[in-house]
């Protein structure tokens, strides 16, 4: 985004740009620069006084950021309902098709059944599935 905020040299007040569109019938042909307080017009970007962007101080570093917190050990969440084979989501519910009960994708049974992997839409990114196929 171009910078908007200037300090006029006609009328010296802390104002802001407008960047107006010049047109030759349908055909944009240039941008005019005109100060919005006073109505100066520049004459090209590099004659603009624009005011000077102070840097934002910097309260946190690296070092005051905590640890990566890990919830789950290794494996641990693998017996989730949302890696179950027999997994169903659609808009309105998650759905166990073994049990036949409305589940959570963090819920737990004995009869989790593995997924062999997930057929991935590229479109749509690595982590979409479209299908689960049970192992």
């Amino acid at each position: 985004m171009k910078a908007v905020e200037i300090i006029c040299r006609q009328c010296g007040a802390d104002t802001l740009l407008n960047r107006e569109a010049v047109y030759d019938g349908f055909t944009r042909t240039g941008e005019r620069l005109i100060c919005s307080g006073c109505g100066f017009e520049y004459a090209s970007e590099e004659d603009v006084p624009f005011k000077v962007q102070q840097a934002s101080p910097q309260v946190f570093t690296d070092a005051d950021r905590s640890t990566k917190i890990e919830v789950f050990d290794e494996g641990e969440n693998q017996r989730l309902c949302r890696y179950c084979a027999n997994y169903i989501v659609n808009p309105f519910t998650q759905f166990c098709a073994l049990r036949k009960k409305e589940v959570q994708a963090t819920d737990t049974c004995e009869n989790f059944s593995e997924c062999g992997g997930l057929d991935v839409n590229p479109a749509l990114g690595d982590n979409v599935p479209l299908t689960r196929t049970p192992l």
